[in-house]
């Protein structure tokens, strides 16, 4: 598994042709019969990315790539000297478990569409228990943007209940003989029985306690490999001009938090929504969202109360919002200067990595890339350990030996891939730190 990836890695997506391609699904099929399916998983996503990336499909992301190439090489290096616990976590399992959970008493709190890359679209019902603990029904399967938007008029399947996705956000569930995955996912077996029950108002209990943690906690929570949702209590302020476009400004406990869509497919309303949304500047709203995770607070907008009816609520991925919601004194949007940020140039390690998973050894190879001086700047910026890396990662990559006779030898893959690994994880590890220190917690706590 490791060998057949650190050779994708070494020819970049240009060169990851046919052969090698086969050579790492043999390998994921090897794994899968040794009983590893989470690598055998993770080796398919990476064949995904690179197909996707040498078809150049729209939906390919760079950046998603080197995750899934990451993970893989990762999980490849840790594997044979787990034991215990931590193997049975590499380990995985083929199908998540539901165990039984007895009754539940549950409360809507949103809806949100489900359009992936992959082919498969639906909806997804978030729902919260009387301790704030989270559950979800979902309809997902192959499908199109249409399936997305319509499967939120579709009946939820647990039980006997005529509940729609869109109205199980607004009301509540009361469930008996429930089966839960660990992922919080709510089963759907022949012995579970659920019938429609009154819901709650965000501000009302038991809902209202999600808003009561602390940002840093949720923010931690997120990083750590909790659900990535946050309960959080904004002030609109207007828009600020991206390069990838207009994201929403709003103040959230004295922070700058750039609020930006979950999806940017034009058939689902959330674009329209977060651009009405902008034009009520100074209204104070709760909202729900997901974490962006990056060195300035970002989280994708899924759900807010109703600007005009704080008894309302709007899942913006599916309804609709129109000038006549926005309050009656609201004034036009503003465009709001972006808050300047000092940021640490980590960017100047993280080119090269994500650079190598497309181009291969060869483009860090190239004189002129990079090399001491992005190397020297790091370490004066007080990253010593990412110059270190970024040094490490190019020497290897111009590592080339020669035979007797001047010929060139085979690259040592190997030492490349471990290169590429540990700038790798160390981004990842530094992002994440970063991102806990802009929500306003201690890096400690990444």
């Amino acid at each position: 598994m490791y060998d057949a990836t650190a050779a994708v890695l070494e020819a970049g997506t240009d060169g990851a042709g046919a052969v090698l391609q086969a050579e790492l699904l043999r390998a994921a099929h090897t794994a899968r019969l040794a009983g590893l399916p989470r690598a055998s998983a993770a080796a398919v996503a990476v064949v995904t990315g690179v197909r996707a990336a040498r078809s150049a499909d729209p939906a390919y992301r760079l950046a998603d790539l080197s995750a899934a190439v990451r993970g893989v090489l990762d999980l490849a290096h840790r594997l044979p000297r787990a034991g215990g616990p931590d193997l049975a976590d590499l380990r995985g399992t083929v199908r998540q478990p539901y165990r039984p959970d007895g009754s539940l008493r549950l409360y809507g709190l949103f809806s949100e569409p489900v359009l992936t890359a992959t082919g498969y679209a639906g909806a997804v019902s978030w729902t919260a228990d009387a301790r704030g603990r989270l559950y979800t029904v979902s309809d997902v399967a192959p499908g199109g943007p249409a399936r997305a938007t319509g499967a939120a008029d579709r009946a939820v399947r647990i039980g006997d209940t005529a509940l729609t996705h869109r109205e199980l956000s607004r009301a509540g569930l009361a469930v008996s003989g429930a089966t839960v995955s660990p992922t919080g996912r709510l089963g759907a077996g022949a012995g579970v029985r659920a019938v429609r029950a009154a819901g709650a108002s965000w501000y009302g209990e038991p809902l209202d306690r999600l808003w009561s943690v602390p940002v840093c906690e949720q923010v931690s929570r997120a990083l750590k490999g909790g659900h990535d949702l946050l309960f959080l209590d904004v002030t609109l302020r207007g828009t600020v001009r991206e390069t990838a476009g207009d994201c929403l400004l709003a103040d959230c406990d004295g922070l700058a938090l750039r609020l930006v869509t979950a999806h940017d497919d034009p058939a689902l309303p959330y674009r329209g929504n977060l651009r009405l949304l902008a034009a009520a500047g100074g209204s104070r709203l709760r909202i729900v969202a997901r974490l962006a995770p990056g060195p300035l607070p970002r989280a994708l907008l899924l759900a807010a109360e109703h600007p005009s009816d704080p008894t309302a609520r709007v899942d913006l991925g599916l309804d609709r919002l129109q000038h006549a919601d926005l309050p009656p004194a609201t004034a036009s949007p503003l465009d709001v200067p972006a808050p300047t940020v000092d940021e640490a140039p980590l960017h100047l390690l993280r080119r090269r990595v994500h650079q190598a998973v497309s181009g291969g050894r060869r483009v860090l190879a190239f004189p002129g890339i990079g090399g001491a001086g992005d190397g020297a700047r790091l370490r004066r910026c007080g990253l010593t350990t990412a110059g270190d890396l970024l040094d490490a990662l190019h020497m290897a990559a111009a590592d080339r030996s020669r035979d007797v006779f001047g010929r060139l030898l085979p690259a040592d893959t190997d030492r490349f891939s471990r290169a590429w690994l540990a700038a790798a994880l160390y981004t990842e590890e530094v992002e994440r730190a970063l991102c806990t220190a802009a929500w306003g917690g201690s890096v400690h706590d990444a």
